[in-house]
């Protein structure tokens, strides 16, 4: 007769020890009893209709604990997140700059009447014997200072810099379609947005009123009386640079150039004798961080003494030169000027008298 934990039938075959040593090898230990999530409702809450028979002992105890502590720890990391960007802040007061406008360009263009006849001949040969017989071909005129870092510009940001103001005044003042009224948009490109609608006025309607001087942006012939005898200009000059603030970058371009012009031609008859024309211009650019990253200025100031050209010829938009052989009325004994002398401020009057030693001693 089969025992009393034994099955009706008897012991299995093949399985020794019967149904007790198949679960000899689970142990339910204190440690297991204790970690079960499954708890069994009292006799009361199982009164309850359709109540289940269990419930879960982790949702209300174990992960409730649990929860409450990962919720107290992630407030407190928020509290001290914010509170460290609080002290850093007050540490460290730095705020980027505000994004300031660009203010107008002031022009200032000064024509240096000749006392007597402008002298004509060859280029080469009016070149020798000019002040300007020293000077670089073009662009080569123009040359970088040694760079430096500044406290708040690295070294890199000052050769930006002086390459962009280096890049402008070649546009403005030696480029052959600049200088012919052919086109202005290399010049338009590098002027900061802000002085675009300024820009556009000065070569749309250009006036002699501070502000709205073509030759306070660019130089250009009319095409129609001049042309280039030369293709290449005479230039010589310096570039400055110096910070104005944590966020301006001043560079200063003071230079002479020498031009080399005859009267326009159809292609008939002999070509005409040519004369030397010339411009002192002084250009003071200002670079924050965002112009050097976009490669672009802002002009402050810009003075342009020229000639030889008559007086009340008008400055504000063309260049108008008295060509070989030509003569300037009578002005009255305004003061000489040689724009041959740098780092000097431009003549005080609206027009100047030129002075002999800038002409060509043939």
């Amino acid at each position: 007769m089969a025992g009393r934990g034994d099955p009706p039938e008897g012991t299995p075959e093949g399985l020794p020890g019967g149904g007790e040593d198949e679960y000899r090898a689970v142990v339910f230990d204190e440690a297991f009893v204790r970690a079960a999530r499954l708890q069994e409702y009292s006799a009361q809450e199982r009164m309850g209709e359709h109540a289940r028979a269990v419930r879960s002992r982790g949702a209300w105890e174990g992960e409730g604990r649990t929860g409450s502590r990962q919720a107290v720890l992630l407030v407190l990391l928020i509290l001290v997140a914010f509170g460290t960007a609080i002290y850093l802040g007050v540490r460290n007061p730095y705020q980027p700059p505000a994004d300031q406008r660009a203010e107008p360009l002031r022009t200032t263009v000064v024509p240096l009447a000749p006392p007597g006849t402008v002298p004509g001949g060859q280029p080469d040969q009016l070149f020798a014997h000019s002040p300007a017989a020293e000077y670089r071909t073009g662009a080569a005129g123009i040359n970088l200072p040694v760079a430096a870092r500044t406290p708040h510009f690295a070294e890199s940001q000052v050769v930006a810099g002086l390459t962009i103001a280096k890049e402008y005044l070649v546009a403005s003042s030696l480029e052959p379609d600049i200088l012919s009224g052919a086109t202005v948009r290399p010049v338009r490109l590098l002027i900061d947005p802000d002085q675009h609608a300024q820009f556009d006025r000065s070569v749309d309607s250009p006036a002699d009123d501070g502000q709205h001087a073509l030759a306070g942006w660019l130089l250009r012939f009319d095409p129609r009386r001049t042309e280039l005898a030369d293709p290449a200009a005479r230039v010589q000059g310096t570039l400055r640079f110096a910070e104005a603030g944590p966020d301006a970058l001043d560079v200063t371009a003071d230079h002479t150039y020498t031009y080399a012009l005859r009267p326009a031609s159809d292609g008939a008859g002999p070509v005409a004798a040519a004369s030397l024309f010339t411009v002192h211009r002084v250009v003071h650019f200002r670079f924050d961080h965002e112009d050097l990253r976009m490669h672009r200025a802002e002009l402050l100031t810009s003075t342009a003494e020229v000639g030889p050209q008559a007086c009340g010829a008008g400055s504000g938009g063309v260049l108008k030169p008295l060509l070989a052989g030509a003569r300037a009325p009578e002005t009255g004994g305004p003061a000489v000027t040689d724009p041959y002398l740098p780092s000097r401020p431009a003549a005080p009057a609206l027009c100047g008298a030129l002075d002999p030693n800038a002409q060509p001693s043939l």
